[in-house]
């Protein structure tokens, strides 16, 4: 594919898609550079795309096809036209651009087909194997956009993607129990001696409260040990991270006593925009 013929239209798309479903994430690119910007658009557009499968299909069978059509295409092999899908065009125009290694890509798209089935997660470790493989790959690839390679990124980036997963999976248990789909470990629900099926019926108990605490007491000390490296890296790697002041909020939010873990919360734009703005301009991501 020649990159440069990429239609001007394609960024646009990649970016309203990720404005709708990963506004954190938009808003974490109005801080980088044009260039880096555009594809870490095109980044999160394609996970935006992967993570919607499950959401668009109502058998696994439809949503692995999607998922190998993405296999397909991050291995050469393209069926149809790359150009006429916007976020596989700009995605590929990453890739060249910014010299992004294609397996950790087609890693998420393997990890993700975990999504199309009811099976639940079973233990802590598969958790943070299913984490390190999406959200973590994310910020290791948004990082690379960014500045060079490194052990310190990687380093920074499981404990990151670890922290902002873990959160996300407490945010969206009342989608997710809505749908019997259970992301939060069985080995935990175990521990505690809480039922799976108090989870799926959206009953809160104090069992399911101490499985959510010890979940983001996890989140906590992921979220502690990344912002701590924070300084080890060059400036220009941790605006990848800038996501990190997003995760600290929602964390904050979550851990608030008496809170229901069924009740969705509503997340202001405005104020991911100012939280990601305060941390662009704070010495922990600047100096």
């Amino acid at each position: 594919m020649n990159a440069a013929a990429a239609p001007p239209d394609n960024l646009s798309f990649c970016a309203d898609l990720v404005r709708s479903h990963d506004f954190p994430r938009y808003a974490a690119t109005l801080f980088a550079p044009a260039a880096e910007r555009r594809a870490l658009l095109a980044l999160y557009a394609f996970n935006v795309e992967i993570v919607r499968v499950r959401d668009q299909v109502s058998q696994p069978l439809p949503g692995e096809i999607r998922f190998q059509w993405w296999t397909d295409l991050l291995s050469g092999v393209v069926h149809g036209s790359a150009e006429g899908n916007p976020v596989a065009a700009e995605l590929l125009r990453a890739i060249h651009d910014f010299d992004l290694p294609v397996e950790p890509l087609s890693l998420l798209v393997d990890e993700h087909q975990f999504d199309l089935y009811n099976d639940p997660m079973p233990t802590l470790t598969a958790l943070e194997g299913y984490l390190a493989a999406t959200s973590s790959a994310l910020f290791v690839l948004a990082a690379r956009i960014m500045t060079q390679p490194s052990e310190a990124v990687e380093h920074i980036a499981r404990h990151a993607g670890l922290a902002q997963g873990i959160v996300q999976i407490i945010t969206t248990l009342p989608r997710d129990a809505a749908h019997r789909q259970m992301f939060v470990p069985q080995q935990l629900l175990a521990d505690h001696d809480c039922d799976i099926e108090d989870v799926f019926v959206g009953k809160d108990t104090p069992n399911l409260r101490a499985v959510l605490e010890q979940l983001a007491g996890e989140a906590r000390q992921h979220l502690a040990t990344a912002l701590s490296l924070l300084a080890e890296v060059p400036p220009a790697a941790r605006a990848a991270f800038l996501p990190l002041a997003q995760v600290r909020a929602d964390l904050a939010l979550l851990s608030q006593p008496g809170r229901n873990p069924f009740t969705p919360r509503q997340s202001s734009r405005l104020r991911t925009l100012w939280t990601l703005w305060r941390a662009s301009r704070s010495r922990e991501f600047t100096k």
